[in-house]
């Protein structure tokens, strides 16, 4: 791998520092805008989000540095069937836009936690914020982190320290000032600059190649098909179909981060509106992240470490003056992720734990304030993780996190689904779901990583067969204890809520189908190579 910084230019670093002042402009206009709202709060953006910023900023939390390196891995070591985890995701995104957000909107809450705990009560909603803080602290904020610190750590040969101090102290910056809006606003800008860049280097790899049929025909016929024979070891087409639904259900539909977006949007046809936009983002990661890998296969054969595809092509491919621009993108896909995660991390903490528990009288000012402090501890407490993940050795954490996204996600599936559609679902099958089931499926899942990993024994599924395992036993286990409890207490419909749910705008409707018919046909054109 080669370093960046030996080969950056004067225009590298004009290019950086240009990047860096638009960044904190836009920023500083989103914090502190001219017309002041005394309601305006730190975790919703006021309810001012549109469809556009909303989409582009679900996208910017779900595009992390580990995606960077991760799709275009894959690309090199087996063509596009990693895509499947951005195409399929467009029903569950419908699933959320649709079946969710109506709800979720109509219940006016600021939380996940606080959508359940008004329907199963304090109980529910405690096991439920505790449980989500942890997982915004482990699964987005340092693991997230140590992946951008690992890669900025590569390019730049600064210590791991420095790297993860400087981009967490970056990314509260926004997140502590400005909250959501900032946030959203700044991954708008970021957003396009990573399909820009990103753009470019794909281009220019096909340039060198000798474009899209030089490419095809040197590749294996195997690597353009999205669906897998049931032999493939590494991604057969069973575990794609059942076990990527039950981390996306809880990913999509259910997470903080990612569902924030959608509770700061206008209205609910904005919010929608720009789940949807998400959807037509994701189309953009082959030809953005998949093919980087590809044309590496084609140009580099024989790389020692498939995770150094998309530097190696940066590094080969990209002229003198464009260097600074892959920093710049960098940086981009990182505050957008890092961000967020600090933003869903206050925004749960202060309205979950700090108003519900500690403080049910605080004025706006003080649960800001509470929110900005909850910032600062995250960023503290990010580092720390990251400094003690560092010194594991020996440890592919790009792969491990997404399996750790598969024994985190079944609880949370089977707990908002049963929910959504079970009326009959008992506070008993919640609680017990969320906390003994929970400790069950990450149980399995520290066996599986840490204790007897496949890699030496060879009885266990695929993880995400084993993920799909976990989420029907607990969700058989949840409807059994619903059925046998004697004392039942399920949820009281609230007429209010009820009233306030809205249908989907033809637009809408117009939207999801125009989606839904392009990814219908790209599944039919991306198969049978």
């Amino acid at each position: 791998m080669h370093n960046i910084v030996e080969r950056l230019t004067s225009l590298d670093y004009i290019i950086v520092i240009a990047y860096l002042i638009v960044l904190m402009v836009i920023g500083y206009r989103a914090s502190f805008p001219k017309k002041k709202n005394s309601d305006e709060t730190l975790f919703l953006a006021n309810k001012s989000l549109g469809w556009a910023s909303i989409g582009f900023n679900m996208w910017g939390t779900n595009v992390g540095p580990s995606m960077l390196l991760a799709f275009a891995s894959i690309g090199y070591t087996t063509g596009i069937v990693a895509v499947n985890f951005d195409w399929y995701a467009f029903i569950f995104l419908f699933l959320l836009a649709i079946v969710f957000a109506p709800k979720y909107l109509a219940a006016k809450v600021s939380t996940m936690p606080e959508f359940m705990g008004n329907r199963y009560g304090d109980s529910t909603q405690n096991i439920l914020a505790w449980y989500a803080l942890v997982k915004i602290l482990i699964s987005w904020l340092s693991l997230g982190l140590f992946a951008g610190g690992f890669l900025v750590r590569q390019i730049l040969g600064i210590p791991m320290w420095q790297s993860v101090t400087v981009l967490v102290a970056f990314a509260g910056l926004f997140t502590f000032f400005g909250g959501l809006k900032a946030i959203a606003k700044v991954n708008i800008f970021q957003m396009i600059l990573l399909i820009a860049v990103s753009l470019s280097l794909t281009l220019l790899g096909l340039h060198k190649v000798g474009g899209i049929s030089a490419l095809y025909s040197k590749t294996p016929g195997h690597f353009w098909n999205l669906i897998q024979p049931a032999s493939d070891p590494k991604y057969p087409w069973y575990a794609i179909l059942l076990g990527y639904p039950v981390a996306a259900v809880a990913f999509f539909c259910t997470d903080q981060s990612m569902v924030q977006s959608v509770l700061g949007a206008k209205n609910l046809k904005q919010g929608q509106l720009g789940v949807s936009f998400i959807g037509w983002l994701k189309i953009l990661s082959l030809p953005l992240f998949i093919v980087t890998g590809i044309l590496c296969y084609v140009l580099f054969p024989n790389l020692k470490d498939p995770n150094e595809a998309y530097m190696t092509m940066v590094t080969n491919l990209f002229p003198p003056g464009m260097n600074g621009l892959v920093i710049v993108v960098l940086i981009a896909v990182l505050v957008g992720t890092i961000g967020s995660s600090l933003n869903s991390l206050s925004t749960v903490f202060t309205m979950d734990v700090y108003v519900k528990k500690i403080n049910p009288q605080a004025s706006n000012k003080q649960i800001i304030n509470i929110g900005r402090l909850t910032v600062i501890a995250g960023c503290i407490f990010a580092v720390v993780v990251v400094l003690a993940i560092d010194n594991i050795k020996g440890l592919n954490l790009f792969d491990v996190f997404q399996s750790v996204l598969g024994f985190i996600a079944p609880p949370l599936s089977v707990v908002f689904l049963l929910t959504v559609f079970w009326k009959r679902t008992t506070r008993k099958a919640v609680n017990f779901t969320l906390s003994i089931g929970s400790i069950l499926s990450l149980s399995t899942g520290i066996i599986y990583l840490w204790v007897l990993p496949p890699s030496e024994y060879t009885f266990w599924p695929h993880y995400l067969m084993l993920s799909f395992l976990i989420f029907g036993g607990l969700l058989l286990i949840a409807i059994l204890i619903s059925l046998l409890d004697r004392t039942p207490s399920i949820y009281t419909i609230n007429e209010e809520h009820e009233a306030n749910i809205e249908k989907p705008d033809k637009t809408v409707w117009i939207s999801w189908a125009a989606l839904a018919i392009v990814m219908v046909a790209l599944y039919i054109f991306f198969n049978g190579h």
